[in-house]
């Protein structure tokens, strides 16, 4: 027996209990205090802590140890013993339980025999709500004397609360049922069947539908841009001009030649009714003349085709002026183009990656950058064959689409950039979550 504290040294063990107890963090910190921190006040051989979880009990702490060895005899007996001294201990109040005053069940009665004192002194942790949140058991000798077990009544309502306030949320979150995980389960399993659209999303630029491409007509160099990009432009509009200096050049050597070429055939000409010898030169000096006339012809010909001209109205689209003049150009290579805009359309970049099954006039919605709330609605009118990289080395198949708005937004101006957002076949919901990790697990692993 020890001997009984003073009041004052009981109330600074209260109070510290108490402090201690406030500053616990969680519910293991808590037990810990428990089970260990009111030997001063109530000398017992073992204290242990038990927390309730549905219909099953887990131990939080057992004092003097760590870390309890889990498949141990001791541990292993107290899953069946915990649950029987819970039934002997199903009110509010502490309750003391004599090893010879009740009657337990032979395995724990064995148990209790070997591991455990006279007694044990359970005290039950209920919420406010009535709740069983768990248990603390004190072994000992002898029940405690009621002086203290009325002072300590305090310090049990100090303990479920603190318990309650760090286990609350979670114990609340415990108590779904297993029957109601298998519904919750079932319900998502319908949730994947349920038939949605497939999508996708692209970069995606506005072109025109109708729109010619005006290419160098002779190997040169440009010398002027005569139109400015995105410029209205009539039928025979002038768009650029190759530079004439050495075709101009080139003719004027060859009137030049050409003067002389007729020159020799007329002496020879005239010499022919006097000279037989004269005479067997006129054909090699006529087929001369004609050559030079030839090339002269052909090179007064490339002079008219040095300027380009709009073969349509429409609008002229290319990017800077100062990206074409002084460069030198092959016959047929690309300059501009001459659009119509009044038929708008719309390509798409789909990545390979993204793809996905578009049936046959598919529907697409184009939101643009500089217009996000006013997309345009439109039908893809065909796709390309094969995939092939783009200017941003994205390997990616090209779709064509057209602008079903009517009237025509005034917004839809060519050139303009944004996303567009392709509608294809009907699929299940799991089949649109899983397909993009589907398809990354089997180029990874082959499968």
């Amino acid at each position: 027996m020890t001997a009984p504290l003073s009041p004052a040294r009981l109330l600074l063990d209260l109070d510290s209990l108490r402090d201690h107890a406030m500053d616990a963090q969680t519910l293991n910190a808590l037990a810990f205090v428990m089970a260990n921190e009111l030997y001063p006040l109530l000398p017992f051989h073992q204290a242990l802590v038990f927390e309730h979880r549905g219909d099953a009990w887990r131990m939080l702490c057992v004092s003097g140890l760590a870390t309890p060895v889990e498949d141990s005899p001791y541990l292993v007996w107290l899953g069946a013993a915990v649950p029987w001294l819970a039934t002997q201990a199903n009110g509010w109040q502490p309750v003391w339980i004599a090893r010879d005053a009740v009657v337990a069940t032979p395995r724990v009665d064995e148990g209790w025999r070997e591991w455990w004192p006279a007694g044990a002194f359970v005290v039950p942790m209920h919420a406010r709500d009535g709740s069983r949140m768990g248990m603390l058991v004190f072994l000992l000798d002898a029940p405690p004397a009621l002086p203290l077990t009325d002072v300590l009544r305090g310090v049990w309502r100090t303990f479920a609360y603190c318990w309650e306030a760090l286990a609350g949320r979670h114990r609340r979150r415990r108590r779904i049922s297993r029957r109601q995980w298998v519904i919750a389960a079932g319900l998502l399993a319908l949730l994947m069947l349920v038939p949605v659209r497939q999508t996708a999303l692209a970069p995606a630029e506005i072109i025109s539908r109708e729109a010619d491409v005006i290419s160098a007509p002779i190997d040169g160099v440009i010398a002027r841009m005569l139109v400015r990009p995105n410029q209205p432009v009539a039928a025979g509009t002038p768009l650029f001009a190759l530079d004439e200096t050495t075709l101009r050049s080139r003719a004027t050597v060859l009137s030049r030649e050409v003067d002389v070429a007729d020159a020799e055939l007329a002496a020879a000409t005239q010499q022919a009714f006097d000279s037989p010898q004269s005479k067997s030169q006129l054909t090699l000096l006529q087929g001369r003349a004609q050559q030079r006339r030839a090339e002269l012809g052909e090179v007064t010909a490339q002079l008219k085709r040095t300027v380009a001209r709009a073969p349509r109205a429409g609008v002229a689209v290319y990017a800077d002026p100062n990206d074409w003049l002084g460069r030198p150009v092959t016959t047929g290579e690309r300059v501009l183009q001459v659009a119509d805009p009044r038929i708008p359309g719309v390509v798409v970049q789909l990545p390979v990656a993204d793809a996905i099954s578009l049936e046959p006039g598919a529907r697409i919605t184009l939101y643009l950058s500089a217009y996000p709330l006013a997309p345009l609605h439109g039908h893809i009118v065909e796709t390309s064959y094969e995939a092939r990289p783009t200017d941003d080395s994205v390997v990616a198949y090209r779709l064509l689409a057209s602008i079903d708005d009517a009237p025509l937004p005034a917004h839809a101006r060519l050139g303009l950039h944004g996303t567009a957002k392709l509608y294809g076949q009907r699929v299940v919901l799991g089949y649109y979550l899983l397909r993009r990790p589907i398809s990354a697990l089997r180029a990874w692993t082959g499968w």
